[in-house]
C-alpha cells in the first residue's frame, strides 16, 4: 500500500532517546508513522526496539518530541498515551493468568466508559477470534501460547485503539499460529486501526508490512518501503543469511 507522506502523520517522533539510569538504550530516534498502515521494525535482539516502544508507551522516561494525532506526548503519563489511543500488546503477552479470558478482555476496556459500545466491541471479537469464544469462562493461564497470544491482541483492540504496537508476537509460537496471527494484523489494518509492528523475523515483519524501520544499537539505521528493505542486499545479509 503506498502511503501519501503530504499528509501530517499519526504519530510523529523526533530525536528521541532514553535509557536505563545514565546509560542510553536508543539515541536520536525518528520516524513516522501515517493512518491505517503497518509499519515495522526490524532488529536483532538487544537493539533497543522494546525500548523504544516502553519509551513510546511514557513506560520509559525519554527526551525528545513524540506526537500522536495531533497531541504532543513527551510529558504525558502512560495512562495518558493509554487513554489517547496508543495500545501496546507487550512482548510476553502478560495476560492476568488467573482471570478468565472474558474478564482479560474486559481489562482492555477500563478506561472506557460507553458500556453499551464495550459490549457491543466484545461479541466482535468474539466474531474475530472463535477460539476466545469457545475458551471465554477458561483461566487464561491455562490456554496455549498462540491463544495467550490471540487473547492479548483481542485484550488490546478492547481499548479502542487509533495505534496499536506490538512487540513480538511470533516469539515461541506455531508458524501455521504466526501466519494467522498476522492476517489478524491485516485485517486490523484493514478496518482502520495502524499497526507498528516490532519483530525479530524480519522477513515475517516486512511481509505484511507497508514499510520498515531497520534498528541497530539503539539507533534507525535503515527505513524504506517493505519490499525494498527485503531486496535490499545489506537486509538480507544481516538479517536473512543471504
Amino acid at each position: 500500500m503506498s502511503r501519501d507522506t503530504t499528509q501530517e502523520p499519526l504519530l510523529l517522533v523526533e530525536k528521541l532517546s532514553a535509557g536505563y539510569g545514565e546509560m542510553l538504550a536508543i539515541t536520536d530516534i525518528d520516524l513516522r508513522i501515517y493512518r491505517a498502515e503497518i509499519v515495522a521494525l526490524i532488529g536483532s535482539n538487544g537493539a533497543g526496539k522494546s525500548t523504544l516502544l516502553r519509551a513510546l508507551s511514557r513506560v520509559l522516561p525519554c527526551t525528545g518530541r513524540i506526537v500522536l494525532n495531533g497531541r504532543e506526548l513527551s510529558a504525558a503519563t502512560s495512562d495518558q498515551v493509554f487513554a489517547l489511543g496508543m495500545v501496546q500488546v507487550p512482548e510476553g503477552r502478560q495476560l492476568f493468568g488467573r482471570m478468565s479470558v472474558h474478564d482479560n478482555l474486559l481489562m482492555g476496556a477500563y478506561r472506557r466508559s460507553d458500556k453499551s459500545a464495550i459490549a457491543q466491541d466484545l461479541e466482535r471479537i468474539y466474531e474475530m477470534f472463535p477460539r476466545l469464544a469457545e475458551r471465554r469462562r477458561q483461566m487464561a493461564g491455562s490456554m496455549s501460547g498462540g491463544e495467550q497470544q490471540l487473547c492479548a491482541l483481542a485484550r488490546a483492540l478492547m481499548a479502542s485503539p487509533i495505534l496499536i504496537m506490538v512487540d513480538e508476537m511470533s516469539l515461541g509460537l506455531a508458524p501455521i499460529i504466526v501466519e494467522q496471527l498476522m492476517d489478524i494484523l491485516v485485517g486490523i489494518r484493514r478496518n482502520g486501526v495502524t499497526v507498528f509492528l516490532v519483530e525479530q523475523d524480519i522477513h515475517l515483519a516486512l511481509s505484511i508490512a507497508d514499510r520498515g524501520y531497520v534498528m541497530e544499537t539503539g539507533r534507525i539505521v535503515q527505513s524504506g518501503p517493505a519490499r525494498e528493505l527485503v531486496d535490499d542486499p545489506k537486509v538480507r545479509h544481516a538479517y536473512l543469511g543471504t
